[in-house]
């Protein structure tokens, strides 16, 4: 529900940090050529450019339950195998794939460790089977300011800090409880310039995410609250912000 918006929204808001994350993600998994590879919950296709860079369209397939972000991933890379669906039952045979990633996505699954054991199912004997999600229990996420900014202004919404795998032991809970092997764990951390604070501000306003949800059940007063904190608190810019995000990896 929270992704039913254009995947250009989504850039705006998160691509210009899940993009550079993707590209370390992607390094730590060592692709090799001849892999295949799916981008599970791959939005408008951050990740699934990046693998289709190391791999080869014909080499990479990639799912997301939102219609809009399974359009703008065709669009944007043909050739990908792109399908509409759910992480929980991947319409791909057991043993497709040399490498599973899901890259900012374990934590919006309904079911995380049964997502990550269906990735585990599509990947071939010892192929990796990896994830990334933001630090949200410690408070690194991109998003950090605004929950935090939300916890001053309106503290009764509830912010991404209890969601499943938002901290490094959720996160390789998860992976043990699908039943992968030689699960491994690593901070993965992106730094991004914002030369204003509209630039950053302006794309949590079209109700993106959890954070774009809470900011659009504000009434006029809170959110011109809310903005005022943000920019007492951000400066009016240039101003950088880094986020940090915990990778897992293990064997199928």
């Amino acid at each position: 529900m929270t992704f039913e918006v254009a995947g250009e929204a989504y850039d705006r808001f998160m691509g210009r940090y899940s993009q550079p994350l993707a590209r370390q993600l992607a390094d730590w998994l060592e692709l090799s050529a001849g892999q295949r590879a799916i981008d599970v919950g791959c939005g408008p296709g951050a990740l699934t450019g990046v693998l289709v860079d190391s791999l080869g369209a014909d080499h990479v397939a990639a799912v997301d339950p939102s219609e809009p972000f399974v359009a703008a991933c065709r669009d944007r890379h043909p050739g990908v195998d792109v399908r509409q669906g759910g992480a929980e039952l991947l319409t791909f045979d057991d043993d497709t794939f040399d490498v599973a990633a899901a890259c900012l996505v374990v934590h919006f699954m309904s079911d995380p460790v049964r997502g990550v054991a269906e990735m585990a199912r599509v990947t071939r004997g010892d192929g990796w089977v990896a994830a990334t999600v933001w630090d949200l229990a410690g408070s690194r996420a991109p998003m950090a300011p605004l929950w935090t900014a939300m916890a001053e202004v309106a503290p009764e919404h509830p912010d991404e800090s209890d969601f499943q795998g938002g901290s490094r032991d959720s996160l390789v809970n998860i992976f043990e409880g699908a039943g992968l092997r030689d699960v491994e764990s690593v901070e993965l951390a992106v730094t991004v310039t914002h030369p204003t604070f509209e630039e950053w501000w302006e794309p949590y306003q079209h109700g993106v995410g959890p954070a774009g949800v809470a900011i659009a059940a504000l009434g006029a007063d809170d959110r011109a609250g809310l903005e005022q904190v943000l920019r007492r608190n951000l400066g009016e810019g240039p101003f950088d912000l880094t986020a940090v995000a915990y990778a897992a990896r293990g064997r199928a």
